[in-house]
């Protein structure tokens, strides 16, 4: 055993020994007044313990002392500075991809995260999937993920076994990151200017099994450490369906907002008698606060049908703080929401917010009040939003209280409506939530659009870090987790992706093991995956021959399916020319040859057989 790991076990065992001495020395004194010998007690290490008993790094020093911690075994270590900037203080909660965290409320120098070997872990809760917020260490440099293997223990006696793979905390991937913070203390070295990284890392779980406790995997070996920092049950969220949803891009400039008010207009699919939204500070470097929100039916432009409703966060407060890359849910209130329907969702922003994450094509037009013209969320009229958005900052859902739950559709710009009339609200997914409506065959699902302009599923076009003005996301495969599996109540995922990367490099054999990898992930965690063929686009500038030949082997590879799909929308069928397979037929083409128009989605959306979606 290496002496790192030696001294590791000492010291969780004496931890552990200490919890419960107080417990054994009661335990014995009242035994000794009945028999002689006190009964031994189990094991400490086979005891669950809270994950704070069994803290046995530090992970946090203060810029003044930065001798005072060592994360990676070589003398480096976080900036407790750079986590206040963040909204990561000692104690903050995280909601991070529907996981309440809990960032470790330890001063700097002080044990705050386990290394990883074998801990059992005390851990409760019902849910569909595990989350840990987690990084990944090396003495010796950056790597790239560390993985280990671990156990859940159920109430019931039950196990279930899991795979913890975390990202290095120097050199694993910014798109999938939790936080990035823009230094590294050193011990000797003072600061560098090099970006640390934290994850938060889920596993799926036995639904409606109770967990017990969870036990970490073993030590990697003596050229990594997996480092946990906490560890919880990510609930349900039965009884709740998304009724409108959009994904988060990229992290632009605004020109310094400061003291203003957006009122977004957003279209519902699902109605409901109570509704909450949902903001989220994707891909940020710094917190924003949000001062009061309010939710209302749009009468026309940004004048609402009656009084906003006002909305409240963490149990009736006004307003809420959303530290860099966390979300926030406002609590459920009695808003009756239409089906079908225009929404405006008002958010006050107190303080200047230089850079947002946003959705740039919302094909909608949104409203603003002017720099420091304060609170707007409460008026019913629109003469104070004297500016207008074509982007969706911060908000990313509206949810429903009840129904059946909630399909996904996960895609790029065809998903995401582009060369769509703009504000008509005719994207495909538009349409097959007005069938949904329409029926009674099938339950009638929320439909939550998370297509993305230039989205794609190999690589990231936007790389999930600093302000840019590309707001084309990170890939498919790595924004997963935040726009399907953390979605509300979502039982179905459509995959409708793939043109831009055989337009921009990817081989078809990449684009198959993306599908294949994101099939995977969301059938294990309990989704039906739906996946659609891609549709042609010869005489856009670069769908060449040899771009259509990728094309045509993915669609081959979709068609045969295999049993990696629940089932497949032949989308490619439905639009192409049938004398010209390569191009789409010009009654459904926009006019640039790579988007369908408006008739071209409504044919999308109306080609789905409903019960595919449902099994």
């Amino acid at each position: 055993m290496r002496r790192r790991t030696w001294i590791r076990s000492l010291t969780v065992l004496v931890a552990a020994v200490s919890a419960t001495t107080p417990t054994l020395v009661a335990t014995a004194t009242a035994q000794d007044r009945r028999q002689p010998t006190a009964q031994p007690t189990a094991p400490a290490a086979d005891r669950a313990l809270p994950l704070e008993r069994l803290y046995d790094n530090r992970a946090v020093s203060d810029d003044a002392d930065p001798g005072a911690a060592d994360f990676d075994g070589a003398g480096r270590s976080l900036s407790a500075q750079d986590l206040k900037a963040a909204g990561w203080s000692p104690g903050t909660r995280l909601d991070l991809d529907a996981a309440q965290l809990r960032w470790p409320d330890r001063a700097p120098g002080r044990p705050d995260n386990v290394r990883a070997d074998g801990q059992r872990v005390r851990v409760g809760g019902r849910g569909d999937a595990l989350s840990f917020l987690v990084a990944a260490t090396s003495p010796h440099g950056a790597a790239d993920a560390v993985s280990g293997e671990g156990t859940v223990r159920y109430r019931d006696g039950s196990r279930s076994a899991y795979t913890l793979t975390a990202g290095d905390w120097r050199g694993g991937p910014l798109a999938t990151k939790a936080v990035a913070l823009p230094h590294l203390n050193t011990r000797h070295g003072g600061q560098l200017d090099e970006k640390a990284r934290l994850y938060a890392v889920t596993v799926p779980l036995e639904r409606g099994r109770q967990v017990s406790s969870v036990t970490l995997p073993r030590d990697p070996g003596a050229d990594a450490d997996l480092h946990v920092f906490d560890i919880a049950v990510r609930p349900g969220s039965t009884g709740w369906t998304g009724s409108w949803s959009a994904s988060t891009g990229g992290y632009t400039g605004t020109g310094q907002w400061r003291d203003q008010t957006l009122r977004l207009v957003v279209h519902t699919s699902a109605g409901g008698p109570r509704a909450r939204i949902r903001l989220e500070n994707t891909f940020a470097a710094e917190p924003v606060r949000i001062g009061h929100a309010s939710i209302a039916v749009q009468k026309d432009g940004a004048t609402a049908h009656r009084r906003p409703t006002p909305l409240t966060f963490d149990g009736g407060h006004a307003g809420t703080r959303i530290p860099a890359g966390a979300r926030a849910v406002s609590d459920p209130v009695g808003f009756d929401v239409p089906s079908d329907t225009n929404l405006l969702v008002s958010i006050h922003l107190p303080d200047p917010v230089p850079a947002a994450p946003v959705h740039s094509k919302a094909l909608q037009k949104s409203y603003l009040s002017e720099g420091g013209s304060g609170d707007r969320t409460g008026e019913a009229g629109g003469g104070a939003f004297t500016r207008s958005l074509t982007m969706w900052p911060f908000l990313t859902g509206v949810d429903v209280q009840g129904g059946p739950g909630s399909v996904v559709a996960l895609g790029d710009s065809i998903t995401d409506g582009v060369r769509s009339t703009q504000g008509a609200n005719r994207r495909w997914p538009d349409v097959l939530a007005g069938r949904l409506l329409a029926q009674s065959d099938v339950p009638r699902l929320g439909v939550l659009n998370h297509g993305i302009s230039a989205n794609r599923i190999v690589t990231d076009r936007y790389p999930g870090d600093g302000i840019s003005t590309d707001t084309a996301g990170v890939s498919a495969q790595h924004r997963l987790e935040r726009d399907v599996l953390a979605q509300t109540n979502a039982k179905t995922v459509v995959l409708f992706e793939g043109i831009n990367d055989v337009r921009w490099g990817a081989s078809a054999e990449e684009v198959i093991a993306g599908m294949k990898a994101i099939a995977a992930r969301a059938k294990e965690r309990g989704l039906r995956v739906v996946v659609a063929t891609i549709t042609p686009c010869e005489g856009y500038h670069d769908c060449t021959a040899q771009v259509d030949a990728k094309r045509t082997k993915v669609n081959a590879f979709v068609r045969e399916n295999g049993g990696h799909f629940d089932a497949v929308l032949d989308f490619d069928k439905v639009v192409r020319d049938p004398s010209h397979p390569a191009r789409m037929l010009p009654k459904y083409d926009s006019g640039d040859h790579l988007h369908p128009g408006d008739a071209g989605l409504r044919a999308l959306g109306e080609s789905i057989d409903l019960r595919l979606l449902t099994g």
